[in-house]
């Protein structure tokens, strides 16, 4: 007599649970890196409009940050806002902190982007763009934002 499988034994079923295991413990963690990447992308995007504005003003004052560090200065030169921008995933609003050749535009994220720091020093390069390079010892970006651009 032929003998009908009746269902799955224990050992099978033992076997695709711990498959399903392994496999979402290396998916779980890179699902969550991708959605802190993906957040503090938006929050560098919201702030292209102080950095565009931070180029025209540098730009019209030869390149001096100390004279292109406060909102009305900013304002002059195509920022729209009433106040300076707070990022989505942010604590708080943007800070600028002028220096002789730039301006440093900082900001702390919130718990779902892990409270990291963006600091970068803003500065116009030779071919009159800006540049914005992370703050070494302050930014905290690290893997989550790739090379040091802001």
């Amino acid at each position: 007599m032929k003998r009908v499988q009746q269902g799955f034994t224990l050992i099978e079923l033992m076997i695709v649970v711990a498959i399903i295991g392994i496999l979402a413990a290396v998916a779980l963690p890179a699902y969550q890196d991708y959605t802190v990447k993906s957040k503090w992308a938006a929050n560098i995007a919201e702030v292209e409009g102080i950095k565009n504005a931070i180029k025209g003003c540098m730009n019209e004052e030869a390149g001096v940050g100390t004279n292109c560090d406060e909102l009305a200065e900013l304002q002059k030169y195509g920022f729209a806002g009433s106040a300076l921008t707070q990022p989505k995933y942010a604590t708080s609003a943007v800070t600028l902190t002028g220096a002789a050749t730039s301006v440093n535009v900082a900001f702390t994220g919130t718990s779902d982007v892990k409270g990291l720091v963006f600091s970068a020093d803003c500065s116009i390069n030779a071919g009159g763009n800006i540049d914005c390079i992370a703050k070494t010892g302050t930014d905290t970006l690290g893997n989550y934002v790739k090379g040091s651009g802001r």
